[in-house]
């Protein structure tokens, strides 16, 4: 390994030690002085803030006065024994880590003491190696609760009601039947085109509900094929199919106490979809493989940018398992049907977008705000997103202008693909509007686009590209 590397795994780890350290008061209780004093000495070379208690009573009273993150608690005291300690310990903070130190001939007592909520026990003479790893054990667990507490928060504000930007009166109409929605435990059908944020949607009815503390699982319906789709929600045993050489637990499990979206939905196999309404009728599941159901107790958000109405009448959706899902129904306008909105939405992205690229970029200008205004956004929110993303990065002023977004001026330019607009022009434009019209008629569903115009995906990937729309 070369000095470099060794020198980044030491920076790490100096980086991990100083994040510990914010955890590194311990309470030494024990009535032996001696055994004391040897072990204050061994935890203060170690780095840590060290306390000392002669007794059960001493050491409880010390917790109730200071906050401590670990106590090394003996069992053989003469005034209040571990036990007794531990249980006045247990019963005023149960979240506190207790270790319990004990002679060989004690186990049965540490035993029970691991029942009444110790952490851990370790016998004496203390193999300090042993020590070591136990406490670094608990500092690590601690510090991973408080990471995942702030990163619960950051997720809460990121989901929260006020970054689902949007004051037109179907986005407002939208926002209050989220507010409604979201602190139930209701099933929720969340429609859209592509690009119109079914995800933040998704998002903001989990951590808007009293199951926010426990997983948002997503999964992608349409990214996995029908064989792999029941392994990937359910789970599976080992050896239940080729390849399955270890036992895995599906999404649905995971997701227990707390949500999963069914991202489009209407791409699962009907077969599949009876399986999925038995887990929704029965709240339990049955991994491939297995004869053993296992309950689980998930909200399901699912979201679709076809129409199940119609897959239902093609017999390609199960009207029973729609049912099931729309219990709450939340259809996302594309973009534009709320062009009032457009203004606000751009500022926000300018905003990012700017500050994430180091750039300095103040707002746009009047032609290109009517241009975006104008223009149809058939990728909705994630094509605007896209096209300021890109204008910030290439700008050569401080101002987004009309120039900033060619696409956008071919497309308001671009003739109509009826009577005389098909006359004098040249082919490949009248190619590109014929392509991007189909595009905005499928509601941005290039699978859709593609079979209507007759064409491989492939192929109108390739022309999106060449649009500056891909």
């Amino acid at each position: 390994m070369g000095d470099k590397a060794k020198s980044n795994i030491q920076g790490e780890q100096a980086k991990s030690d100083i994040k510990m350290k914010d955890y590194k008061k311990i309470l030494i209780v024990d009535d032996d002085r001696s055994h004391r004093i040897m072990l204050n000495m061994l935890l203060t070379g170690w780095g840590y803030d060290v306390k000392e208690a002669d007794d059960g009573s001493s050491g409880f009273d010390m917790i109730k006065n200071k906050c401590f993150d670990i106590v090394l608690l003996d069992m053989k005291m003469l005034k209040m024994s571990g036990m007794e300690a531990l249980e006045k310990i247990n019963e005023y903070n149960p979240s506190l880590p207790v270790i319990i130190m004990t002679a060989y001939s004690s186990i049965e007592t540490a035993v029970e003491a691991l029942k009444k909520g110790a952490y851990d026990y370790l016998t004496k003479p203390l193999d300090f190696e042993k020590l070591k790893l136990t406490i670094e054990r608990i500092l690590e667990t601690i510090y991973i609760k408080k990471e995942n507490i702030t990163l619960k928060s950051a997720l809460g504000k990121e989901f929260s009601r006020k970054n689902i930007i949007g004051n037109s009166p179907a986005m407002t109409k939208l926002l209050e039947t989220i507010e409604m929605a979201a602190p139930t435990d209701a099933n929720i059908l969340i429609t859209g085109e592509s690009g119109t944020g079914k995800e933040l949607i998704a998002g903001a009815l989990h951590y808007n509900s009293p199951r926010k503390d426990n997983l948002f699982v997503k999964l992608n319906c349409a990214a996995i094929t029908a064989t792999l789709l029941e392994s990937e929600l359910f789970g599976h045993e080992k050896g239940s199919f080729t390849g399955a050489d270890r036992k895995r637990k599906g999404k649905f499990l995971q997701a227990d106490k707390g949500s999963i979206l069914l991202d489009e939905i209407g791409e699962m196999d009907p077969g599949l979809q009876a399986k999925l309404l038995r887990v929704i009728q029965e709240r339990e599941i049955t991994p491939v493989g297995s004869d053993k159901s296992i309950k689980v107790d998930v909200r399901v958000i699912a979201s679709t940018n076809r129409d199940l109405k119609a897959l239902i009448k093609e017999n390609k959706f199960r009207e029973d398992l729609f049912f099931r899902i729309n219990v709450v129904s939340l259809a996302i306008p594309p973009l534009r049907k709320r062009k009032e909105d457009i203004p606000e939405l751009a500022l926000h992205f300018l905003n990012f977008f700017s500050q994430k690229n180091h750039r300095d970029i103040k707002g746009f200008t009047p032609d290109a705000m009517d241009a975006m205004i104008r223009y149809q956004w058939p990728g909705n929110v994630r094509e605007l997103m896209n096209s300021i993303e890109r204008g910030v990065v290439l700008a050569r002023s401080d101002y987004l202008c009309l120039d900033d977004f060619p696409f956008i001026q071919d497309e308001n330019d671009s003739p109509e693909i009826s009577g005389t607009g098909l006359t004098d022009r040249p082919l490949a434009e009248i190619e590109k509007a014929a392509v991007l019209k189909t595009l905005e008629s499928s509601k941005g569903n290039k699978s859709e686009t593609a079979r209507r115009l007759k064409i491989t995906r492939k192929t109108l990937l390739k022309k999106l590209k060449k649009y500056g729309r891909a």
